[in-house]
């Protein structure tokens, strides 16, 4: 089933500042978050087992519950099961998310993309989300970022394993669709030219933001639309380096990045235009792109967001950003620019 049959809408939130991202984020205050995007009318949550072991999908499973459960769209992911005993959470492997979620749960997480593990791991969310079924299921980090040079033969495991499970999952209403949620195009690239199990959601963070959308346009968005498949765009603001923070895809940003940055932002500010929206805008221009989803961990991001989304952009930012070379010229532009 197409994205655009499942998602309530274009904005949506993203869960993972729920699982401690970062910082120890108060009970009350990741609770009330929740509450917000839904007093804001958002209806679709993003969520994985990985935010925090398990953190971010018991608080939104504790704050969506007694909400009507046929008025909201859940995506979670598979690769990981989170276990009872506990671990070392320093001594993790994760890649380039390594810290990330320090202050999350300590319970041990075990990385398996296997049939019998995806199974689990969509059971296991079930009950910390608190629902009986989930609209779509990405197959978690099947990626060079986490990975490293062991990516191809942990998508050989998950072609083999988690993509059939995941269909028969599908065959049997658990889920409406799965796809991949990563960090990287080529693992796109790479299931978009299989023979089977062909999906077509994807979730891409990160790769078609402001600041880096080069190689997804190139390569990810004109695939995605010849095969029928869209992409959810997760971190449109970059871990959020867009919008003044100091991380730029889980770490510091670099010189080039905070300068990238500031030419950005200087264009923004002659024409009175937030970074929220030039991040969020861009993104949605895409055909290819169905939603995006910010994170938030703080109600009063759900307001910045929405108002982001609502603003109005003018046609002559996008050809300033376009003639300063800050996007690249064969990007789609919102307004028509």
């Amino acid at each position: 089933m197409a994205l655009e049959n499942i998602l309530p809408g274009k904005l949506g939130f993203g869960a993972a500042p729920l699982g401690n991202m970062f910082r120890d984020i108060p009970e009350d205050e990741a609770l009330a978050t929740v509450e917000a995007a839904w007093n804001d009318g958002i209806r679709y949550y993003d969520n994985a087992p990985f935010y925090g072991a398990g953190l971010a999908e018991l608080r939104m499973g504790e704050a969506l519950a007694g909400k009507p459960r046929d008025q909201y769209v859940i995506s979670t992911k598979v690769g990981r099961i989170i276990l009872d005993d506990l671990e070392d959470v320093g001594a993790r492997q994760q890649g380039e998310k390594a810290g990330v979620f320090a202050h999350g749960r300590a319970n041990r997480i075990v990385n398996d993309y296997g049939y019998d593990a995806t199974l689990r791991s969509i059971e296991d969310s079930l009950k910390r989300l608190r629902t009986d079924h989930i609209e779509i299921a990405f197959v978690h980090d099947l990626a060079q970022d986490f990975w490293g040079d062991l990516w191809l033969a942990k998508f050989e495991e998950a072609r083999t394993g988690a993509f059939r499970a995941l269909d028969r999952l599908r065959d049997e209403g658990t889920i409406k669709a799965w796809g991949l949620g990563v960090n990287k195009v080529e693992p796109i690239e790479l299931v978009l030219g299989l023979d089977e199990s062909r999906p077509g959601a994807f979730l891409l963070a990160g790769r078609y933001t402001l600041l880096d959308h080069g190689r997804a346009l190139q390569r990810v968005m004109p695939l995605a639309a010849d095969h029928g498949a869209s992409i959810v765009v997760g971190g449109p603001y970059s871990s959020g380096a867009l919008v003044g923070g100091p991380n730029f895809e889980y770490a510091p940003a670099t010189p080039e990045i905070l300068d990238r940055v500031a030419r950005i932002k200087a264009i923004a500010d002659r024409h009175g235009v937030s970074m929220k929206a030039a991040g969020l805008h861009f993104s949605l221009a895409n055909p290819a792109v169905a939603a995006v989803i910010p994170g938030a961990s703080r109600p009063g991001r759900i307001a910045e967001d929405r108002a982001a989304f609502d603003e109005i952009v003018p046609a002559s930012f996008w050809q300033d950003l376009r003639a300063a070379g800050l996007v690249d010229p064969a990007a789609p532009l919102p307004s028509g620019s």
